[in-house]
């Protein structure tokens, strides 16, 4: 299950990529490898209907095929490639940390604290980060959507500090006055510190929760 494809697609087409639709399936069946790409995006979505795990089946699909595994982590590992994975694809991405470099703090993306699916317009704040697609947008805040039932970014506050102190936290969630949003609904989904996005020490592979 996944949505906004088509958006996110005409997104990278006017930066000057050449964006393919992708499924699963070509990859399993070998017919689609991803050494040929420069650029893997896991768009939102609805994956085992957003419950359960969500993203996670998605990942697991991955983690417990060898073939596959490979291929995923051999595409993390390149210096030459970048990934972006946005709502559905943010929990996925979180559950194949073991297979990206650098991901080794990044949170695990559970039901959120109201127990209920939210579908909301939120303002987030970019960060000082190291993320090539946030490249000098730090401070900026922008209202973006989200609609996810397990977004909250469960994580420990040692973590939550290593993160920041190695400025892999790219996104956060803000209340108006531009300070991190700690409570509802400004932080629709619980999430520590306001963490909806992280990435990697160098920038190529990031994963968040809102749908830019």
């Amino acid at each position: 299950g996944v949505n906004s494809q088509v958006e996110m697609a005409a997104a990278f087409t006017r930066a000057g990529f050449c964006a393919i639709d992708v499924h699963m399936t070509e990859i399993f069946s070998g017919a689609v490898d991803l050494g040929r790409f420069r650029g893997l995006v896991a768009c939102g979505g609805f994956s085992y209907g957003d419950v359960l795990g969500a993203g996670e089946g998605w990942a697991k699909s991955i983690l417990y095929h060898n073939r596959i595994r490979d291929q995923f982590r051999d595409f993390f590992e390149s210096k030459s490639t970048f990934t972006l994975g946005v709502c559905n694809g943010c929990q996925m991405l979180a559950t194949l940390k073991e297979l990206i470099p650098g991901a080794d703090l990044w949170p695990k993306f559970v039901r959120n604290s109201s127990e209920q699916f939210e579908a909301r317009l939120s303002l987030v704040r970019v960060e000082e980060s190291s993320s090539l697609f946030l490249s000098d947008m730090a401070g900026s805040r922008l209202p973006i959507v989200v609609s996810h039932g397990e977004g909250r970014a469960d994580i420990s506050s040692s973590d939550a500090d290593e993160l920041q102190r190695h400025g892999l936290i790219a996104v956060r969630f803000t209340n108006n006055s531009g300070e991190i949003a700690r409570i509802y609904p400004n932080n629709p989904n619980g999430s520590s510190d306001g963490i909806t996005g992280v990435t990697t020490p160098d920038g190529r592979i990031m994963a968040m929760m809102p749908h830019p």
